[in-house]
């Protein structure tokens, strides 16, 4: 009977897209079985989505209700070419998301040669470091952390930071709004579970930035010490240079008085001298005058 539908729906119909074929085949979420005729992701398919996801990652933080961002994203992946629905792509995500945790835990060496590992891995730590960063500035009172009332906390009793982990709590309560005692009690103990696992993420990340700015710190203090040391030693040396110049001209100073006084000394014995045998030759002339004129009758 479906095969006659089939063959009996216009063109336009069948180029429409995938909501036919999965309403034909009973596919999709709704009819709890999976589409067997879905096209497989191809690798520039599978990075254009993994690029889209990245354009929205500040989105998909900032909300709880994930569906019409899927959707957006499935317009856009339309636009680039493919044909995938909201629910095709958020499936996918997921399934890149769950290699990518599988690969990091067990064997984070070999896991970067999963392909698109570099891709989901740059997402990933850019989502862990603004959780960080948020509850960094948090603990610092930097900001203030967002409150809700009593009804948001009994409706929404545990949100999880990642974005991943409430596109699951969505599709749970899409699936099964209802649900046991024990089922909510194990996802209860999950989400508390992911949430220690963020918070002691998020302290690890404060803890490491703690120790990098103490270590940047100490090497400024050594870095200054060094410089204080350098000009200290060197206006050290500044200063026995000028006494040595000083003192080497006093020297030179004292050197040529002693010089000056010396030919002072010399000049002033020839002096005397000159003048003792002048006044030796006076005596000796008069001496002879006088006897002269004692001579004469």
């Amino acid at each position: 009977m479906a095969d006659e539908m089939f063959l009996a729906m216009p063109l336009q119909s069948l180029v429409g897209g995938s909501s036919a074929l999965e309403n034909l085949s009973g596919g999709g979420r709704k009819g709890g079985k999976k589409d067997d005729r879905i096209p497989q992701w191809g690798f520039n398919e599978t990075k254009e989505l993994i690029a889209i996801r990245a354009e929205l990652e500040k989105d998909f933080t900032q909300t709880k209700r994930n569906k019409t961002l899927w959707e957006l994203i499935a317009g856009k992946m339309k636009d680039r070419g493919y044909r995938r629905s909201a629910d095709q792509c958020k499936c996918k995500w997921k399934n890149l998301v769950n290699r990518y945790k599988g690969k990091e835990l067990s064997d984070p060496e070999n896991g970067r040669q999963c392909p698109f590992f570099d891709e989901l891995d740059s997402i990933f730590k850019a989502r862990l470091k603004n959780a960080g960063s948020k509850l960094l500035l948090e603990s610092d009172g930097l900001i203030r952390p967002k409150k809700r009332t009593k009804q948001q906390q009994q409706q929404q009793p545990h949100l999880s930071d990642d974005p991943d982990n409430s596109d699951e709590e969505e599709e749970q309560e899409e699936e099964d709004p209802s649900g046991g005692e024990d089922d909510r009690a194990v996802q209860k103990k999950k989400r508390k579970a992911d949430k220690e696992r963020q918070r002691a993420t998020a302290e690890k990340y404060r803890a490491n930035n703690m120790q990098e700015v103490l270590e940047e710190f100490f090497q400024q203090q050594q870095r200054m010490e060094e410089q204080w040391r350098e000009v200290f030693e060197r206006r050290d040396r500044e200063r026995r240079d000028r006494e040595a110049e000083w003192r080497q001209r006093m020297e030179r100073l004292e050197a040529e008085r002693r010089a000056r006084e010396h030919e002072w000394w010399e000049r002033e014995e020839v002096r005397r001298a000159q003048d003792e045998l002048r006044s030796q030759k006076r005596e000796e002339l008069l001496t002879a005058l006088v006897m002269r004129v004692a001579q004469e009758p």
